[in-house]
């Protein structure tokens, strides 16, 4: 056929090229819609699917304090995200039993059997000595046979179980001082003291005619030598948070009647060792009739003191030997012995450059010096002690051996500048920029730094509270600890609740911000957390652990520290943890062994967070009432 002719193909012609091509992609194209249309359905029903999850286990969450069984339809990070060397799901798991009864006010670091091995002189014997490695208990220290829940704040000041600490001794040895009664099958605590008969509230009144304790210029204090804690006991109602010490000796458990009335406290002596505090932290120091040698090793116990205490701080003494010339016969000593005694603490405080604001009835008050400029141009150049080498850190305290020397202040360009930069009254103080901060002094923390950090442990904090229903109960805890506090920002976060945050900086942490928290009006503590804290068995209502085992991988055992915070968290007491998720789940294995209630629970962010957070609850246990009764009469 001629070319260009209208004549149609027949059937057996071959189509055009071009037609053919636009065909295949026509059926090519709907093959790709359909699949893209396939993956959008499984994406969008995954989503769907994951949402449903995440809102069954947020929901399922809120009863984990009240201790019920939980479920989660959500993901389970058991079998899928195992720690490199930890056993496998199919194992044996360890189990942790209970410990004997004898053990149930066990203080690894405080044992009266090992102390007995150690120097009697200047009470070294008393100072920490932990066991070692293989003396470590691997199992569960009891709560005493019918143990309670304490009661609540503020009526824990003045109540405190029988059962709980079932020692009467004290009601005997004090009961002329008015410190502790024993009322049917509980403790009351009037308030009362060696120097203080007409109670704390009244001694307190007394020390405010000298001192302003109510302009927020006093915020934290230190009482050495505490008994059951009575002066710091009622400085809280004053806004002014008092860390209490001392030694584990022969009044029976003072430490713990003190823990038990809701009041910070710990275990701990003035003798060879710094006090595990950094310098610079104290507004206020107390010793009311402590009898702590205070003129004794050339004055170091008070060099000690002059180190936590902040520049324009106060120390107060009361009872012996201060007025000795009324109450001298009263005291059963003589009257040379107590004037020499005077004598030798006066010239210990003048070389310290401390000023004598009074002296009446039994309390005696000095202040500390705002800053050093008078006293290096007064002190002669052989006057004691001398002032310490600049390369000594001011701030280590744990494990560091007193020194004869007098701790530099911060220099200053003139005499009416406080050393170190003035704090902020309180509350003001909370949130105020740490002077440590704004000088430069803590390494890669900018006032920036602070203030988000601030920030961020308010949301996470909201955040904890619609995890676990409790926390935000008021009452529901009172004592709680913060084991890797960093800023002190969780205890920052809790300031509004009736609650008091023990913070606690370990020894092992690349950065020392413990002076940080102490400028924010908060307490805390150094401490490895390789070994046994000062403390007794059933302290807190709730332990918050952020990123610690992480720090301390390689240092030591788990099951050690977690072992140790079963030691000193109370019976239905619950732990927050936050860390990689790989450690959460060694974790929850060995607290699931210790028959903790516990779950893994997504981070604040959301769940593609490799950091997670574990909620867990101790289980309620006492010793067997046979058991108890035997070991109380032996």
């Amino acid at each position: 056929m001629a070319a260009g002719s209208n004549v149609p193909y027949s059937a057996t012609s071959k189509p055009p090229k071009r037609n053919s091509l636009l065909s295949f992609l026509s059926v090519k194209s709907t093959k790709i819609i359909i699949i893209v249309f396939s993956c959008l359905l499984c994406y969008l029903l995954g989503v769907w699917q994951h949402s449903a999850s995440s809102i069954s286990r947020t929901t399922s969450l809120t009863s984990i304090s009240c201790l019920q069984p939980t479920t989660t339809t959500g993901l389970d990070f058991s079998t899928h995200h195992l720690a490199e060397g930890e056993f496998a799901a199919s194992e044996e798991v360890k189990v942790y039993p209970p410990c004997d009864v004898k053990y149930s006010e066990y203080t690894p670091c405080e044992d009266p059997k090992r102390s007995m091995k150690f120097n009697r002189r200047r009470m070294i014997y008393r100072e920490r000595h932990c066991p070692e490695k293989h003396e470590l208990l691997k199992c569960r220290v009891p709560a005493p046979y019918g143990y309670k829940n304490p009661f609540v704040w503020p009526k824990s000041r003045d109540l405190a179980w029988y059962a709980n600490v079932p020692h009467k001794g004290l009601t005997v040895a004090k009961a002329v001082q008015n410190w502790i009664r024993y009322e049917d099958d509980r403790f009351r605590f009037p308030g009362g003291g060696t120097m203080f008969p007409n109670g704390a509230d009244a001694y307190i009144d007394d020390i405010g005619k000298f001192i302003n304790l109510k302009d927020g210029s006093i915020r934290s204090a230190i009482d050495t030598g505490c008994g059951v804690a009575s002066w710091g006991a009622y400085l809280l109602s004053r806004n002014i948070l008092t860390m209490s010490f001392a030694p584990r000796d022969t009044h029976e458990a003072q430490v713990q009647f003190a823990l038990e009335r809701g009041v910070p406290a710990m275990i701990g002596v003035l003798a060879s060792q710094r006090l595990p505090y950094p310098s610079r932290a104290f507004d206020m120091a107390h010793c009311s009739r402590c009898l702590i040698p205070w003129g004794q090793f050339d004055g170091i116990l008070l060099i000690e003191v002059d180190r936590v205490l902040r520049p324009g701080g106060y120390w107060i003494l009361s009872g012996p030997p201060i007025n000795w010339k009324t109450h001298w016969r009263g005291w059963n000593r003589t009257k040379k012995d107590l004037k020499d005694e005077q004598k030798v603490i006066e010239r210990v405080a003048k070389s310290l450059c401390w000023k004598k604001l009074v002296e009446r009835k039994e309390i005696s008050i000095w202040q500390k010096p705002h800053n050093h400029l008078a006293c290096k141009t007064n002190r002669k150049i052989a006057q004691t002690p001398p002032f310490c080498l600049s390369s000594q850190d001011p701030d280590s305290a744990w494990y560091t051996k007193l020194e004869t020397c007098l701790t530099h202040l911060p220099e200053v360009s003139s005499s009416q500048e406080t050393a170190g930069g003035e704090l902020a009254k309180w509350p003001e103080r909370l949130n105020a920029i740490s002077p440590r901060i704004s000088r430069g002094l803590v390494k890669g923390v900018t006032p920036e730094v602070f203030t988000e950090n601030t920030e961020l442990w308010k949301k996470r904090v909201s955040y904890y509270k619609t995890l676990n229903n409790q926390l935000g109960q008021p009452g529901r805890y009172r004592n709680l600890l913060d084991m890797n506090a960093y800023l002190g920002g969780f205890a920052a976060a809790m300031t509004d609740d009736p609650v008091w945050v023990m913070n606690v900086v370990p020894a092992e942490a690349e950065i020392n911000t413990l002076g940080v928290i102490y400028e924010r009006g908060l307490i805390g503590t150094y401490q490895n957390w390789c070994e046994a804290m000062s403390t007794y068995p059933r302290t807190y209502d709730l332990i918050h652990a952020d990123s610690l085992f992480s720090l301390y991988k390689d240092r030591c055992e788990m099951e050690d520290i977690l072992l140790e915070m079963d030691r000193i968290l109370r019976p239905e007491g619950s732990v927050i943890f936050r860390d990689d998720v790989d450690v959460l789940v060694r974790m929850k294995r060995i607290g699931d062994a210790m028959k903790w209630n516990s779950q893994i629970v997504d981070h604040e962010d959301g769940p593609h967070q490799r950091e997670k957070l574990l909620f867990a609850v101790k289980s309620y246990w006492t010793a067997p009432t046979s058991l108890q009764n035997k070991s109380q009469t032996s």
